[in-house]
């Protein structure tokens, strides 16, 4: 974002470009936000720019499921009583904080960060797909793969259904004997999971069919 105003210090054009690059702000917002800061008091402005610093250093993702956390593995991985023979794919960790808060589903997850979408150039190996099927595969002193069920939760698009069924197939090398479902479709096509409202989440979950 271009700052036309000669008469900004060097400084304040810097913050104000940092602003623009934020989503959905447009110049006179990074304006506002920025002399906001600037008549604020220092304490404050330390403290906004320690929780970012702090949001950079010390959240990272999962090494199981590629939740966001700040310990690894993330507090639903670790958590003994959740389901750990289920496993629900999401492609963002706002897909899954989004179903977490319907108190619906007790199994654990698998984040994609991300859909396959050829004309986007996002192919299966930028995704954590290899991850996933690790997780099914017997570990190395033979121990089945305690898996049981895999739900597709992914958005009920078209970039997200062609995951899905890129899924299933791969899946069903790796593991076949595992049910695959998917969320009911109370979700709407072409919605996303991240703004859908907590009973239509609910009703997704509990009514799930197979894949």
């Amino acid at each position: 974002m271009a700052i036309s105003n000669p008469h900004y210090t060097e400084s304040l054009r810097r913050l104000m470009e940092a602003f623009g690059k934020l989503p959905g702000v447009g110049s006179r917002s990074a304006e506002r936000y920025a002399f906001h800061i600037l008549k604020g008091s220092r304490e404050d402005a330390m403290k906004l720019a320690d929780s970012i610093r702090a949001v950079k250093d010390q959240i990272r993702h999962c090494s199981i499921c590629f939740n966001l956390t700040e310990g690894d593995p993330c507090a639903i991985c670790a958590d003994a009583s959740r389901d750990h023979s289920v496993i629900c794919i999401v492609e963002q960790p706002k897909d899954l904080l989004q179903l977490e808060s319907t108190s619906a589903y007790k199994g654990v997850y698998h984040v994609l960060l991300g859909r396959i979408a050829p004309l986007e150039n996002i192919t299966p190996t930028e995704l954590t797909i290899s991850q996933l099927l690790a997780r099914l595969k017997p570990t190395s002193d033979g121990t089945p793969s305690p898996i049981k069920e895999i739900i597709f939760a992914t958005n009920p698009t078209m970039e997200g259904d062609g995951t899905a069924l890129y899924l299933q197939q791969e899946i069903n090398k790796v593991s076949p004997q595992v049910t695959i479902t998917r969320l009911a479709r109370g979700l709407p096509a072409g919605a996303q999971i991240e703004y859908s409202n907590k009973a239509i989440l609910a009703d997704a979950i509990t009514g799930r069919t197979r894949a």
